[in-house]
């Protein structure tokens, strides 16, 4: 060690040697003792010293420690000279990584910690960038050396056939608006999977990648899925469809309970099940809600059984679901479910998924629909009779009000085959009448999610607190309308 700091030193101009004594002096690592020697070469033909030449490079930050004492007298712990580089700018933030947890998992612990350090020589369009986006990756499966559409626009669904060269499909389970919906087994993993196949258009495909970054997003934040969200395990490009892998679960509620209507067998939807399925459903939204999510097409097709013995159940279907932060549409929720301050053209928040939840909850009793799919001044005018007046200053706001009030508010609608305007007056009734239940706790219940007015409609954490939650039925107990 000693020849090849003497070495070092011939190699320095007379003036430098004084400073690369001091710095080699004591060296313990031999990298160190390199980078230093590389350093004094690069400084041979320099007029100023090393330190000058340190102090005037923005881009280093030098840290020379030595084994003796400073000038205050302390200590310090490691004798090493270092030279960092400045922190580079972060990378954007996946949050709505499901696989790759190693900075996502800090950044959901302590989200202030982690933000993009920006450089001071960054391009301002690039910086803005940086806090305003993120980035997921999507797995894109195309053969080899051929280009070009598929021949079929619509993807085949043939039975024991494989998707990806991993997903063998095994039952065909059915269709919606722009998707069909599979059952595979997973080669990789041994289990029994849901494929949600996205028909090839723009519009589907938009909507989907939306629902896969908040299925993406709210998995990850429930690792020990405790809050009956469905759980998203893959997702993928292939032969001109997008792919969506989720858990398999079992009926929707509306499909199960027309079975079981038809079949003759005993009513499945007690109410101590309907307590379950409302605790449950109140607990997702307090989770979503939480996370500033509205959900906005909750409706019994898209509350899922997980299991029927022990009636769980999973809310499913994010693609219509929007940040509160978002532009909320004015179309969103199905039209049997669907708030009044929604149809109305009214600002809205979360407590939409609120009234949806009172109406499923109602539907789940009687077995019929609260507010039938018909037209919408006259699902209004079942409204007004079954639940209430609408208040004055929520006409009086809404940006959809004239479409189905005159200007002194009186409800209309137009006759499909005349053409005609026609005045329509709610039937007087009540929620109490039209559920036929004796028990008061219940209706008191759905009375309080079912409120015309937002602002008396509770959140989902107030209505969790309803004493009828907390009444325990007993085990024989079945009681229902139909």
């Amino acid at each position: 060690m000693r020849l090849l700091m003497l070495a070092t030193s011939q190699w320095l101009p007379r003036k430098d040697r004084t400073t690369g004594w001091i710095l080699l002096f004591w060296r313990r690592n031999f990298k160190c003792l390199l980078r230093t020697w590389l350093m004094q070469m690069l400084l041979r033909f320099s007029d100023t010293g090393l330190e000058d030449d340190l102090r005037g490079n923005i881009n280093l930050d030098v840290c020379m420690v030595t084994n003796e004492k400073n000038a205050d007298g302390k200590e310090f712990l490691k004798d090493t000279y270092c030279i960092h580089s400045l922190p580079e700018s972060a990378i954007p933030f996946d949050v709505y990584g499901v696989e790759d947890f190693k900075v996502e998992d800090t950044y959901v612990q302590n989200p202030t910690t982690h933000k993009f350090q920006e450089d001071p020589k960054t391009d301002p369009a690039v910086s803005k960038f940086q806090q305003e986006y993120e980035v997921f990756d999507l797995k894109i499966f195309h053969r080899k050396s051929r280009t070009g559409f598929e021949e079929n626009k619509e993807f085949a669904i043939v039975m024991d056939s494989v998707v990806a060269g991993r997903y063998r499909i095994t039952e065909y389970l059915g269709s919606a608006a722009f998707s069909k919906v599979v059952r595979a087994h997973d080669l990789h993993t041994g289990v029994d999977v849901c494929l949600k196949i996205i028909k090839n258009d723009k519009d589907f495909f938009d909507q989907s990648l939306d629902e896969i970054k908040l299925l993406k997003f709210v998995n990850k934040y429930d690792p020990d899925d405790d809050h009956h969200i469905l759980r998203l395990y893959d997702y993928f490009y292939y032969q001109e469809h997008l792919f969506i892998v989720t858990e398999l679960l079992r009926a929707n509620l509306y499909e199960f309970q027309k079975y079981n209507q038809q079949s003759g067998d005993e009513v499945y939807f007690s109410l101590p099940r309907i307590q379950a399925i409302a605790q449950q459903c109140l607990e997702a939204l307090v989770y979503l809600h939480h996370l500033n999510i509205v959900h906005c097409d909750l409706k019994p097709e898209n509350i899922l059984l997980k299991s029927y013995s022990r009636c769980e159940i999973k809310v499913i279907d994010l693609g219509s679901s929007c940040f509160l932060s978002d532009n909320l549409n004015l179309y969103v929720q199905s039209r049997s479910y669907r708030s009044p301050e929604v149809i109305l053209g009214l600002p809205y928040d979360q407590k939409i998924d609120i009234w949806s939840l009172g109406c499923i909850l109602a539907e789940l009793y009687t077995g019929e629909v609260l507010f039938p799919n018909e037209s919408v001044p006259i699902i209004l005018a079942r409204m007004i009779g079954t639940i209430g007046p609408i208040d004055m200053e929520m006409l009086a706001s809404g940006q959809e009000t004239q479409k189905y009030f005159t200007d002194d508010y009186d409800l209309f609608h137009k006759d499909e085959e005349t053409g005609q305007l026609e005045y329509l007056i709610p039937e007087k009734s009540s929620l109490r009448r039209h559920l036929q239940c004796p028990d008061k706790k219940f209706v008191e219940f759905l009375s309080y999610l079912l409120q015309i007015n937002p602002r008396n409609r509770p959140t989902a954490s107030e209505a969790l607190q309803h004493r009828w939650l907390s009444f325990k039925y007993s085990p024989t107990a079945n009681q229902t309308r139909y």
